[in-house]
């Protein structure tokens, strides 16, 4: 009796960081097509600050225990998550959506976590960037230093990077086109420049205003970054931060979960 043996060699599917990597590169490729966003993410966090030079001047910082390098740090740091991350990612995600490309990515082998981080890592990756090239460069020109509480402002870093990512997706969710992108962006946008610590930092605004700011979704991570510098917040003030933060993100991915749209909006 004769038999046929088959052999199969074992098929091993791509790990999750593979899956992720390669996401990435795409999203990156495609991206890099897109002057007007990437000319904003890099030009605005890295220009804008320094304009306010002037106003900046007229505030009583020394006072409240604070350096011009410092809050100009803080600033360009806030335009960072603002600009090189939430919009433009706003942007991407309805883009994707609108062109069926999550949609297509849903039926391999992606989950859906890792079709929205995979979309993320490139903006992420360029606000990291660019966060370590403002640190860098305010600490030659405007003579900032090191930072008083280092581990306080990666933590602000860190945390404003991802929730600036998981509120992008979440703004998507509601937007319907790509043209309509920027304008469903701007409320952040308008209140966490001028609540969040921005343009006006909190140290400077009447006691009642700064704490209905505080709770802004930036609001947390920005008070980590301009504490981790001057190394003025206590240690209450810096796990109330931190659980700000960690709160603001859990809000955000629940929201996510729940509401983010893969289908297009007609």
């Amino acid at each position: 009796m004769s038999g046929t043996v088959i052999t199969a060699a074992e098929h091993r599917s791509p790990s999750s960081a593979q899956r992720l990597t390669a996401l990435a590169r795409a999203e990156l490729a495609l991206l890099g097509r897109n002057r007007g966003v990437v000319l904003t993410a890099l030009i605005v966090p890295l220009t804008v600050p320094f304009s306010l030079r002037g106003a900046v001047n007229t505030m009583h910082l020394r006072q409240a225990g604070l350096t011009i390098g410092a809050v100009m740090l803080t600033a360009a740091l806030g335009f960072t998550f603002l600009f090189a991350v939430y919009t433009a990612l706003v942007n991407a995600y309805v883009a994707r959506r609108e062109e069926l490309v999550l949609k297509r990515l849903r039926t391999g082998e992606l989950s859906d976590a890792e079709i929205l981080t995979g979309t993320a890592v490139p903006a992420v990756s360029l606000g990291l960037a660019q966060a370590l090239l403002l640190c860098a460069g305010c600490a030659v020109l405007l003579r900032t230093g090191p930072p008083k509480a280092p581990y306080l402002t990666v933590l602000g870093v860190l945390a404003g990077l991802v929730l600036s990512a998981a509120l992008a997706a979440l703004t998507a969710s509601f937007t319907r086109s790509v043209e309509s992108a920027q304008v469903t962006a701007l409320p952040l946008v308008f209140v966490s420049m001028i609540g969040s610590g921005i343009m006006f930092p909190a140290e400077v605004m009447p006691d009642g205003l700064a704490r209905i700011c505080a709770f802004l979704p930036l609001s947390p991570a920005l008070r980590l970054v301009s504490g981790g510098l001057t190394g003025s917040m206590s240690a209450y003030e810096a796990w109330a931060a931190v659980a700000g933060a960690l709160a603001w993100v859990v809000v955000a991915v629940f929201a996510v979960h729940r509401w983010f749209r893969w289908e297009p909006r007609r």
